[in-house]
């Protein structure tokens, strides 16, 4: 069950038995998916000599009849006309058309009309309408994906600020995504779900219908020993808001990752012809050896791979002009990983982040109120500390104590905060007073409304009161009224507190070994609690209901975890850690896209926008 395999399969079906010189046609989504799993070398291989995108040949008048065009689209309406005027009066001698998802009867009709010049020689559909970044871990790559944060109590009573057509365009996204994975798997799950979301609910119910309604004839395949089970990321907010300090997920929070890439223009001691480098598994055997290594190990790893290739170098002198395409390609490689830890120390450095890790795993975990509230209070008075990062600390105290916190002091920690932000003093998002003055307040409503379910009315009333005094924000009380809708029926810390020491005792050999447990490591992704759940068969029924009638019986084989709201590379880690234990289980991990802490509090930010718009219309 690789997803990488199974593209690639595709790809090379799609390319082998197609002779001659060709050009690859692409959309915005179909791009990431082929640059993740193909290489421009091995494109080559399959005489693919051009790449373009779909929107910019059809405004091209540049006759290119000696080529054949392999198109590799998404079945959209957008994509079928940019079609439709390229056969209308063709630029390419063949057509060949490769859909990611499933084309629509209508839409295959559309096409037929406008190939009056009969150059389209195949139509078919290979489902790769998903990006695989890695064996175990795929995203959709979903624009607007702050979309699954806005009630859908906001979009129902026709809030000029947001269509319903945008809402829905969203969930079909979700669902055709998740169907892709599913044939390309050749595989239809039983389908499970987060009971205390109603977005994973909906995502549930509508791939359900897809699957076993309106497309089963595509979906009787043998196997019925898969799972799928939907969770809604704001189940976990923590994670997403962490630091990160293993090699994969440390490059993605502090510089980023896009479709396997990162893009170094911004670190000026990098060559010009490497501004972006490709961080692959796949392609990179040092990245696959450490990705998931703590940050101090690879400093000295790092180290042993450059005396080895200077020892290599050394060697090799006298054939130096033979081997100089292998030198060059090792000594790229070696660069790359240079310069990134380098940044990422200087990053490091520069936002004390040793320091403020230190404190995030006080609060995420369960180290006691009042000493967390003392290292937040720390943290917040030390001005070489970054405002982002004394925010996203706040967040997680007002996450994690919510009941606990005395509110006075919370004022006071929130002045200085406020007054901390209108200097300027920089950070990851640059936030400035006036986005703070709307994001902070969103920030500790959404973390009232969504995650913390055993908050009584009369708490939430006190903190909506504190903060709207505090930020002066008159519609904090409306937004938390609309969170009594939302209560959870389970809460992510009482639940730890009961089984903290148990779980120590029990496991705690077994989680060291994987390298869970450091000073600031100590916090575990709720996800791997999950798994562990249904590897033992104990995933409880009423958490995580099946969708209609379709029960599954005893433990699954494979077990595909989405996750609405994006997945972190934290948890592919614990996904793909898991795994090497061998329990019998296979876990694939996907999500509407892929975080870090930016990323996160971006959506919150828009998902924000788009509420107080709503307010501001009149709902």
């Amino acid at each position: 069950m690789v997803l990488v395999t199974a593209f690639r399969d595709y790809i090379n079906n799609m390319l082998q038995h197609i002779s001659g010189i060709k050009v690859l046609i692409l959309d915005s989504l179909t791009v990431s998916v082929v640059s993740v799993a193909y290489s421009q070398s091995d494109l080559l291989k399959k005489e693919v000599f051009l790449v373009e995108m779909i929107d910019s040949i059809s405004m091209s008048k540049e006759s290119m009849l000696h080529l054949k065009a392999v198109c590799f689209l998404r079945p959209t309406l957008e994509n079928v006309q940019h079609l439709r005027r390229q056969l209308i009066c063709p630029r390419f001698g063949e057509y060949h058309l490769f859909f990611s998802n499933i084309l629509k009867d209508t839409q295959i009709q559309e096409l037929a009309d406008s190939d009056k010049h009969e150059t389209v020689q195949q139509v078919q559909e290979f489902y790769a309408d998903f990006v695989s970044v890695d064996c175990c871990h795929f995203s959709l790559n979903i624009p607007s994906n702050h979309l699954y944060m806005v009630p859908v109590g906001f979009i129902c009573r026709g809030v000029p600020a947001l269509e319903r057509s945008h809402l829905q365009r969203y969930y079909d996204l979700v669902v055709e995504g998740i169907s892709a994975v599913f044939l390309a798997l050749k595989r239809r799950p039983f389908i499970r779900y987060q009971q205390t979301s109603d977005i994973a609910k909906l995502v549930a119910q509508s791939t359900a219908k897809f699957m076993y309604e309106r497309e089963s004839g595509r979906f009787d395949f043998k196997k019925t020993d898969t799972l799928l089970l939907i969770l809604d990321r704001r189940g976990d907010p923590f994670t997403p808001l962490l630091n990160q300090w293993t090699y994969q997920a440390m490059v993605h929070e502090l510089i980023g990752i896009k479709d396997n890439k990162v893009d170094l223009r911004n670190v000026k001691i990098f060559p010009m012809d490497q501004q972006e480098v490709v961080l692959s598994s796949d392609q990179d055997a040092f990245f696959k050896a450490y990705m998931y290594e703590n940050f101090k190990d690879i400093g000295i790893n790092l180290k042993e791979m450059v005396d080895e290739f200077q020892q290599t170098a050394d060697k090799e002198i006298a054939r130096f002009v033979d081997n100089y395409p292998e030198f060059r390609k090792v000594h790229c490689n070696v660069s790359k990983h240079v310069t990134l830890v380098t940044e990422m120390s200087k990053i490091v450095e520069d936002r004390k982040l040793m320091l403020v890790s230190q404190t995030e795993q006080k609060l995420a975990c369960n180290e006691g109120q009042a000493a967390a509230f003392e290292a937040l209070t720390n943290l917040i008075n030390n001005d070489n500390v970054s405002d982002i990062d004394q925010l996203r600390s706040l967040i997680l105290y007002v996450l994690h104590y919510e009941k606990e916190y005395p509110s006075g002091e919370l004022i006071q920690l929130s002045h200085k905060l406020y007054s901390n932000t209108k200097k300027h003093k920089g950070g990851v998002m640059q936030l400035g007073s006036s986005v703070t003055q709307v994001l902070l307040p969103f920030l500790f409503q959404w973390s009232v409304v969504y995650v913390c379910s055993a908050t009584s009315r009369g708490v939430r009333s006190l903190m909506a009161t504190c903060l709207s005094t505090l930020l002066r924000w008159q519609h904090v009380h409306f937004l938390v009224r609309q969170a009594c809708v939302h209560d959870h029926t389970w809460d992510l810390f009482r639940r730890r507190d009961l089984t903290d020491n148990a779980h120590n005792m029990a496991s705690g050999l077994k989680v060291r070994n994987i390298g869970w447990r450091n000073v600031h490591t100590h916090h575990q992704p709720l996800l791997y609690e999950t798994m562990e759940s249904i590897s033992m068969g104990q995933l409880n029924d009423a958490h995580y209901p099946f969708v209609g009638n379709h029960f599954q019986q005893g433990r699954p084989q494979d077990v595909v975890i989405f996750i609405v709201g994006g997945t972190t590379y934290a948890e592919s880690r614990a996904v793909a850690l898991f795994n090497s234990r061998n329990s019998g289980i296979r876990f694939i991990l996907g999500g509407t896209t892929i975080l870090n802490s930016e990323r996160f509090l971006k959506d919150v930010e828009e998902a924000g926008g788009l509420m107080r718009a709503s307010i501001h219309c009149g709902y």
